[in-house]
């Protein structure tokens, strides 16, 4: 299975298997759980030698990248084991809170940033505000965005790895016969751009999918467009706005303009791309290695901004500490330094296409690289409020609405305000079932 595939089934299906094994460990957790333990952390680790397990979801192209890290970590520190448990993210979120529970969990994991409410509302993990502050990190070497996303309950609990986004790719060969010399990057550019392809030859230049990434893609228009998809404290969403309406209009107007075939499979539209079938396509910059091991000509930019202000969906993956009744000391910090030292050389992480979340790491690893065109505009990167359970709530609502609009059984404003009352509703129910 590609990688693509296996990032596809996370979006799609993880929070749901999430939210149901989080049953399994109780509803007590109420603001975030107890602190980690152990004695206070100086940034090093010189106690006996310890293992740790470390829980990742790192299946695809990104895995080996990882596996190198560690390695060179524990070449580092020979008083620290590293034993990795590499799994697909939908198991991940599954048995994450289930092995917490019953003190089976890892010692040290990483997930992604949409994940860490939800977890944290049910006493998964643990704060790790005292690791941030030994090792001074703060929203100075970060976008604001994504280090204050990071933080539930007034209490921080991820500490941020990379970021990852949409990102606009383009067939530079198809550009160069259309006469297209600079990457679009407004509405106006855009659909020029797409009438010039059409022109040239490419008769569907851009394929609007139904499916994943077509809710990130709608996701990135609604903040385009100055509004919010779901409200900061949980209790509503509000994607089926005035502003939500003219986004998904957009969306499906690159079908009604002949841009696009009106029925895109999943995963089709990025295969076409990838074959020389389409000229632009707009997917996550974990493609990057894929489409460059393809050899395909091709180049990465910012999704246009087709609203008012740039603007495009991210997520991040963050390392976290779980919870541990009786949390070993020597592991605890040991866990730390891990951390510490994955921040510090995430430039290495740079190589799976990945964007390093630290500013000061970006500046000396991305000139010249694919994603760099991307991490310029990191401080217009978006990311879902700390709303625990909402992951569950899109999959069910807003992927539906996009879906049905894009493929034209319903209006964009009858798609989106059937399903944003009902994504209400499941919040409404979520308030009360993780304290909110």
């Amino acid at each position: 299975m590609s990688k693509r595939l296996r990032f596809t089934r996370f979006i799609q299906g993880a929070a749901i298997a999430a939210v149901g094994a989080l049953a399994l460990a109780g509803c007590g957790g109420g603001q975030g759980g107890a602190p980690a333990g152990g004695e206070e952390f100086t940034g090093e680790y010189d106690g006996p030698e310890v293992t740790l397990q470390y829980w990742n979801g790192f299946t695809g192209g990104d895995g080996p990248f990882m596996e190198q890290m560690v390695e060179q970590f524990m070449s580092e520190h020979d008083n620290i084991k590293i034993e990795a448990t590499t799994q697909e993210w939908t198991d991940f979120y599954q048995k994450l809170p289930a092995a917490v529970t019953a003190g089976e969990g890892p010692d040290v994991g990483v997930m992604h940033l949409d994940q860490l409410a939800t977890m944290a509302a049910r006493n998964v993990i643990v704060p790790v505000d005292d690791l941030a502050e030994a090792l001074d990190l703060s929203a100075d070497d970060f976008s604001e965005e994504v280090w204050d996303a990071g933080v539930y309950n007034d209490a921080r609990y991820g500490i941020p790895l990379d970021v990852h986004s949409l990102a606009m790719y383009y067939n530079t060969d198809h550009f160069a016969a259309a006469g297209i010399t600079e990457p679009p990057t407004d509405r106006a550019s855009f659909e020029d751009a797409l009438a010039k392809l059409k022109a040239a030859g490419f008769a569907t230049p851009f394929w609007m999918p139904a499916l994943w990434p077509a809710h990130l893609m709608d996701l990135s228009l609604i903040w385009q467009h100055g509004a919010e998809p779901y409200s900061e404290d949980g209790a509503e969403a509000t994607f089926g706005s005035e502003e939500g309406v003219e986004a998904l209009t957009w969306m499906r107007s690159m079908v009604d303009q002949g841009f696009s075939p009106s029925d895109v499979a999943i995963d089709a539209q990025y295969i076409a791309f990838k074959n020389g079938e389409t000229s632009i396509t707009w997917d996550g910059i974990w493609q990057i290695n894929d489409l460059t091991e393809s050899g395909l000509p091709f180049a990465a930019a910012p999704i246009p901004t087709i609203g008012d202000e740039p603007a495009f969906w991210a997520n991040s993956h963050n390392f976290f500490l779980p919870r541990q009744p009786q949390a070993d000391a020597n592991e605890v910090n040991a866990a730390k330094v891990f951390i510490a030292w994955m921040s510090e050389n995430s430039g290495e992480w740079a190589k799976a296409g990945m964007i390093p979340a630290r500013e000061s790491v970006r500046e000396s690893v991305l000139e010249g690289t694919v994603q760099q065109p991307i991490a310029e505009q990191i401080d217009s990167m978006r990311f879902l409020p700390a709303v625990p359970g909402l992951g569950s709530v899109q999959a069910e609502t807003l992927e539906v609405g996009v879906a049905d609009a894009i493929l034209g059984k319903a209006t964009p404003e009858e798609a989106l305000t059937r399903e944003a009352d009902r994504a209400t509703q499941l919040m409404e129910e979520n308030l009360e079932r993780f304290g909110g």
